[in-house]
């Protein structure tokens, strides 16, 4: 296994005090917290697109990189190098998990038939890889943005022919992930709105989309497929109106539409394009019981498009994992790091310090939230700041026992107004503070 990282040794826990950095400093996959280890809280997973097909290509430039994987002209070598490189890197990282979009594993051939079959061949040899090294999938999807016949988005394209090259490619994505034993499916509309309203029929492209999820969910059920469906919301880039804003319209849409079998894979970044943190995004989905999984990275407040960053910035990371923890920690989900080397960081090393920074961040996160729970300072003030409705006629509101009018009266009844009730930001950002400085 050291064809394509001769100098990496495997990724070992040695502490804080390690100036290692080729070496964990707080992820140690075997520390138990709230009886789970680390690996089982977290469940960290490789995205490939990123990771083993980026070269650091970006809006104004070609990529930088230069991948040995990469470097035959045969596709189909290409895909079997890439796989080698993959799960040497997957192994010497130390994750369980991986993830993959169809094309970013096989090569698209010619004709429906001749995709299905490079895809088929790569699945049967990433399977024995899986089975050499007990690495599992955490999700696979299709790429139905990248292609130029997807201009106009996939399951929500204008054209029927298109429409049925994006089933084609679901039905085979959703074939593949079944064979590699893949926990998760996840749907990306990364094409899937609009760029102008008068050329399009939003509720039928809508509608069109809503019963494509629904064929995936029969064709899933008639293979056997037992994996969670997940939808992961963006707000803009490419379409300038994507379909999937954020959370709360991914749900409403699956309300909409009677749609019970699909979880949310929730991105940061994206949460920052449409101005809301990633805890945020995160409460939305548990509030509704369908968080899902993370697509674990940081955008750059000073750019206006999908950066991709690995995460480093341990605020965000416990606030994402304070959500997390207290709806209970993932069930199929997991945190899959969906980032990449800045285009300036073009050594083979890099890939390694990027996932180690990002798992070690997360792992401190963990840490701290359960800290911060078992310590109850942040429990205590929203139980105190929510007093007035836990008895009295407070708690008779809340039961549903109250008129509009009951209510009016009260309000009439008093001889002053309300007291002010502090939302204490400045105490809470203190707390933070004790428990991560």
């Amino acid at each position: 296994m050291d064809r394509f990282f001769p100098n990496i040794d495997k990724i070992k826990y040695e502490g804080p005090k390690s100036k290692n950095p080729l070496a964990f400093k707080y992820y140690d996959e075997n520390r138990v917290i709230n009886g789970k280890t680390m690996k089982e809280h977290l469940r960290y997973a490789v995205c490939y697109w990123h990771t083993f097909r980026g070269l650091g290509h970006d809006p104004f430039g070609p990529g930088t990189a230069v991948r040995p994987w990469l470097s035959s002209d045969d596709p189909m070598t290409q895909a079997f190098d890439t796989m080698d490189a993959a799960f040497e890197f997957f192994t010497k990282l130390g994750v369980p998990f991986w993830c993959f979009h169809d094309r970013d594993i096989a090569p698209e051939g010619a004709t429906v038939e001749e995709s299905e079959s490079n895809l088929r061949e790569v699945v049967s040899y990433a399977k024995k890889k899986q089975d050499e090294t007990g690495m599992k999938l955490l999700w696979g999807t299709a790429n139905l943005f990248s292609h130029p016949r997807f201009m106009n988005g996939g399951g929500t394209n204008p054209d029927f022919d298109v429409f049925c090259y994006a089933a084609a490619q679901i039905k085979n994505a959703l074939d593949a992930t079944h064979a590699l034993g893949g926990e998760n499916y996840v749907f990306w509309g990364g094409r899937e709105g609009y760029d102008i309203l008068f050329n399009t029929d939003m509720k039928r492209e809508l509608k069109h989309f809503a019963d494509l999820l629904k064929l995936a969910k029969a064709y899933a059920d008639e293979i056997g497929f037992k994996g969670q469906f997940l939808i992961e919301p963006k707000p803009m880039e490419p379409s300038t109106h994507q379909y999937d804003f954020d959370t709360a319209t991914v749900i409403a849409f699956l309300k909409e539409h009677d749609i019970d079998f699909v979880k949310i894979n929730m991105e940061p970044n994206h949460a920052t394009l449409a101005l809301h943190t990633a805890a945020h995004e995160l409460q939305v989905a548990a509030d509704a019981g369908l968080l899902g999984s993370i697509d674990a990275n940081r955008g750059n407040f000073q750019n206006g498009w999908d950066t991709d960053q690995f995460p480093t910035n341990i605020y965000d990371a416990v606030e994402m994992m304070l959500v997390v923890l207290k709806d209970g920690g993932f069930e199929t989900g997991g945190l899959n790091f969906d980032a990449k080397p800045r285009r300036a960081s073009t050594d083979l090393e890099d890939m390694f310090y990027g996932h180690i920074g990002g798992m070690d961040t997360f792992a401190r996160a963990l840490i701290i939230a359960s800290e911060m729970i078992e310590g109850g300072e942040l429990s205590d003030i929203v139980t105190k700041r929510y007093s007035s409705f836990d008895d009295g006629k407070g708690a008779e509101f809340e039961a549903g026992k109250l008129s509009l009018t009951d209510l009016r009266d009260i309000a009439a009844s008093k001889a002053e107004e309300p007291a002010q009730t502090s939302g204490q930001r400045e105490l809470i950002e203190i707390i933070f503070n004790d428990y991560i400085l």
